[in-house]
């Protein structure tokens, strides 16, 4: 397998371990914790999910013949949670934001790697503009797993090792759900 494989291989499965993650909070937090900001001025996994969801779909979303901050998109809107925000809705714009991310993957080829797209105007390479959008989810990701454990604490279950279980992960081979 060429290097260019290998980091397409790891760049998808890096995406898709974050998508993994932010998907398994999702699931413990039931409607009123998934709305729920954790303070004042804070998001609610509603809207970091709503915003992640604009932004991948905007940014890969015919990525190479457009600019990536689609005139369609209304990204101050992404953080308001209104009526027509259901969970359902929300959910179904995080697949659609995904989907068009995973669609555009499987089209890269190693000659694109240097090729010039645009982002709010701003010129990046294609390896830009991925490891741009990996580093994006990945922190969002972050915050979903962090916010979800704070508006549903009881009966959380972790996704990464637990707090005190080092060692016990460690006898296990590294896989605390083994």
């Amino acid at each position: 397998m060429s290097f260019w494989q290998e980091w397409a291989r790891d760049v998808e499965f890096s995406f898709r371990k974050q998508k993994q993650m932010a998907e398994q909070a999702l699931t413990q937090l039931d409607d009123a914790a998934f709305f729920r900001a954790p303070a004042e001025g804070s998001n609610s996994v509603a809207a970091i999910v709503k915003h992640l969801a604009g932004n991948l779909k905007s940014r890969w979303t015919d990525f190479r013949t457009t600019d990536g901050e689609k005139p369609w998109r209304d990204r101050d809107n992404e953080f308001v949670i209104g009526p027509a925000d259901t969970r359902e809705r929300l959910l179904a714009a995080w697949e659609e934001g995904w989907a068009a991310l995973f669609q555009a993957l499987t089209t890269l080829a190693e000659a694109d790697a240097t090729a010039q797209i645009t982002i709010r105007g701003e010129a990046h390479t294609v390896l830009q503009a991925v490891h741009r959008a990996l580093t994006h989810a990945a922190y969002h990701a972050g915050q979903i797993l962090y916010v979800a454990r704070l508006v549903q604490p009881d009966g959380w279950r972790w996704i990464t090792v637990p707090p005190g279980r080092s060692q016990e992960v460690r006898a296990k081979g590294g896989n605390y759900l083994k």
